[in-house]
């Protein structure tokens, strides 16, 4: 059978792995100064940078309505067998509900909350790609996918919090208590939320390589099939978190991919991620 996989723009996939598995991506909505942007299509990361640097207010996003799933999945599945779309986590976004409600009557169209974001949920996506390129089933695909949800980690480390201040995710009193400490929280989605579970000090350098060595280090449930590294940092960041992945020689693969609008309008530049399977 022919299955299609479609996803949200919030799964921060490469490109290059988009085109390999042919996964239709649909963009959020990102607004900047009262106007609406389809997050990596008219809108991308730079443009909020520039926009918050130069005294805008936080940029905001916006759910992909049920009107505009409603048409991609009406076209796609008069041409598929099925089409599976994996949304971004249920609990940061009505996107999963907006999508459900757009799959009512058409009966080969299956919409699957991630309950994570980010790679968290494109590890999803991806791994549903390979099982339809393998021509599996719709059914086991989405057994598949439903399983592996639940083993999926997905945590990253932010260099500030002036972003995520701004968005209304934390008070400016927090925020200013971090920088002025050199404070960077590393959050993790738990259970379909985002969780504080640590906080590191010091420089940033000095910051992702504690918390890769913290994240993985002396682990037995790790599936070391693959792992994203995402983010928004600068390549002189990003070289450290490469470094230090390569130097703790835990997976077979090692993918780098740069995180979406979604992310950087809560968390802003210098953020970066290590996003994986546990053993099931």
């Amino acid at each position: 059978m022919a299955t299609k996989i479609t996803t949200d723009s919030t799964c921060d996939l490469p490109s290059e792995i988009l085109r390999r598995f042919d996964i239709t991506v649909i963009p959020l909505g990102i607004v900047k100064a009262d106007r609406l942007y389809r997050d990596g299509i008219d809108i991308h990361t730079a443009d909020i940078a520039a926009h918050v640097e130069a005294g805008g207010e936080i940029t905001t996003t916006s759910a992909v309505n049920i009107g505009d799933y409603h048409e991609l999945f009406s076209r796609l599945s008069a041409q598929y067998d099925a089409v599976i779309h994996i949304n971004i986590g249920s609990q940061f976004s009505c996107c999963h509900q907006n999508a459900r409600l757009a799959a009512m009557d058409l009966p080969n169209v299956f919409a699957v909350d991630s309950r994570n974001l980010s790679t968290g949920h494109g590890l999803l996506v991806l791994s549903a790609a390979e099982a339809a390129q393998r021509g599996d089933a719709p059914e086991d695909i989405l057994r598949r996918i439903g399983e592996e949800a639940d083993r999926v980690e997905a945590s990253f480390v932010l260099d500030r919090l002036d972003y995520m201040s701004k968005g209304g995710r934390c008070s400016s009193v927090t925020a200013l208590g971090a920088n002025l400490l050199k404070l960077h929280p590393c959050i993790e989605v738990i259970d379909g939320k985002m969780s504080v579970t640590r906080k590191y000090r010091g420089s940033m350098e000095k910051v992702i390589g504690d918390y890769i060595r913290n994240r993985l280090a002396g682990r037995e449930d790790i599936d070391t099939k693959r792992v994203f590294l995402v983010s928004t940092a600068t390549p002189e960041l990003l070289r450290v978190g490469r470094e230090e992945l390569k130097k703790m020689g835990i997976f077979d693969e090692v993918l780098e991919t740069a995180a979406g609008c979604t992310i950087f309008c809560h968390c802003g530049p210098n953020t970066l991620g290590v996003m994986f399977l546990r053993k099931s």
